[in-house]
């Protein structure tokens, strides 16, 4: 006998989101990846450029607590299943990208923002908002946001030590996946957003690259 899956109210929808958050912020991520750092020799092991690396490494861990957030909260808003089913399938490679970068700087014996629920409780409520304008609006921002992540793992890339290769392999991957995030969703339809909301972004992002570095 078929039966149909009840559709989930707001309210259990939000609860689903808040379990969502906190594993995200408090929970060990699994990436269902290999680290692309694999068999790698641990080469850096001088404390002012591990410290240098680990603060870097903090920084992609906190914005992939955003990544994290801002897809779940454009899923949530999301008026087409199919751009909701895609915004959740990136955010999965984004829980790899996390495990990654945690692992990481764990393995430079650092740790993690303080501030991680911050960062997923404001990019949760600005993908939400997103979601809120429209798909094609929610997709240019995906698009938008790889785009600023790609420069900013470029620069990443060129900062890190030179001879630590375990957080280069991850850097790499996580920029190919970006890049292949914000193909999808510009061919998927996503509109450009307007200057203003670009600058904003940046400034945004500037913002919390400085204090996640830091804190």
């Amino acid at each position: 006998m078929h039966t149909n899956t009840p559709r989930l109210g707001l309210l259990d929808r939000l609860i689903r989101e808040f379990d969502r958050g906190l594993r995200t912020v408090a929970a060990a991520n699994v990436a269902a990846r290999p680290n692309p750092a694999g068999s790698a020799p641990e080469t850096v092991t001088d404390p002012a450029a591990r410290r240098h690396a680990a603060g870097l490494m903090r920084v992609n861990h906190a914005g992939e607590i955003a990544a994290q957030a801002l897809y779940h909260g454009q899923a949530l808003t999301a008026r087409n299943e199919k751009v909701r089913r895609s915004l959740l399938e990136a955010a999965r490679d984004e829980t790899d990208h996390l495990a990654w970068c945690e692992q990481r700087v764990r393995e430079l014996d650092s740790r993690t923002s303080l501030l991680a629920p911050v960062w997923y409780a404001g990019s949760f409520a600005i993908g939400a908002l997103a979601g809120l304008a429209g798909d094609r609006t929610s997709l240019g921002f995906v698009a938008e946001t790889e785009s600023q992540v790609i420069e900013h793992l470029e620069s990443h890339l060129h900062e890190l030590p030179p001879d630590d290769e375990r957080s280069r392999r991850i850097v790499e991957q996580m920029q190919a996946d970006e890049e292949r995030h914000g193909s999808e969703a510009r061919a998927a339809g996503g509109a450009d957003l307007p200057r203003p909301i670009r600058e904003l972004m940046r400034r945004t992002a500037r913002v919390m690259t400085f204090t996640a570095y830091r804190l």
